[in-house]
């Protein structure tokens, strides 16, 4: 039996990568999950999985970005398990480019999902976590810290997410809420390998030395996997985390070099 047992949660952005894994994951340490993702096929798949290795688990397919999928969302959890114990906020992905190649749209898309949505899926499922004295962890990346100029999108939207769970975290001081946010680095998903395939193209090399390549040039230990991440949620969601609040974790292989 899991250190989680009974306990209730909503990972978003949970049909794929890293939301996937953080599903699998708390599904492994008792935790029953509702997965959220726009693609149903790879969300039943998702939801299977977790079944198969006996976890309990069911998914709300919808697009984050409509106003009122967050509340619907906590409504599915609320209705098929009684009870929020655990939010994880993983969905949203930014459109990468030069800032003159940005259209206002590319921006208020980029805050819709990973940003708004957070914002209501908490406001949502506050007063059940409140109840429960459960957990709140925002998936941000370290572009919030560091921005590029590829990502003056992302690491606006990021910077949001950060200052937002900083916010929340005293709120929940005063609720019994635990808050924190986990920034990942490059983190083995679809998105870096279409950038892989980017890197590959930019710099002439063959794909087997590709990954080598890119950790050399980004000054980093390794690769990271979804289930490194994963892990990290587990452990802060656990009875071991219980005294971090606020923290601003970054899970990067050392890409951050800034205090």
């Amino acid at each position: 039996m899991g250190t989680l047992h009974d306990k209730s949660a909503i990972v978003t952005g949970g049909s794929r990568g890293i939301g996937k894994s953080i599903a699998l994951r708390l599904g492994q340490e008792g935790v029953k999950v509702v997965l959220c993702a726009r693609d149903r096929d790879k969300l039943d798949q998702a939801v299977h999985e977790i079944q198969q290795a006996g976890g309990q688990a069911c998914s709300l397919a919808a697009d984050l970005r409509t106003p009122d999928a967050p509340q619907r969302l906590a409504a599915v959890a609320l209705e098929r398990f009684g009870k929020i114990d655990i939010v994880v906020n993983n969905a949203g992905a930014t459109k990468r480019g030069e800032f003159a190649n940005l259209t206002d749209e590319d921006w208020a898309d980029g805050f819709a999902l990973k940003f708004f949505g957070a914002v209501r899926l908490t406001r949502a499922a506050w007063p059940h976590l409140k109840a429960a004295k459960g957990s709140l962890v925002n998936i941000s990346g370290i572009g919030g810290r560091t921005p590029g100029a590829q990502f003056s999108i992302g690491g606006s939207v990021n910077a949001a997410l950060l200052s937002f769970t900083k916010a929340m975290a005293e709120t929940g001081i005063r609720d019994g809420v635990q808050v924190n946010a986990i920034s990942p680095g490059t983190v083995r998903t679809d998105r870096f390998q279409a950038r892989l395939a980017n890197f590959i193209k930019e710099h002439g090399i063959d794909p087997a030395s590709a990954e080598s390549e890119w950790v050399r040039y980004e000054e980093i230990t390794r690769i990271g996997e979804p289930e490194d991440v994963a892990a990290l949620v587990a452990f802060i969601v656990g009875p071991s985390g219980r005294f971090l609040q606020g923290a601003l974790i970054d899970m990067d292989g050392g890409a951050t070099k800034t205090i």
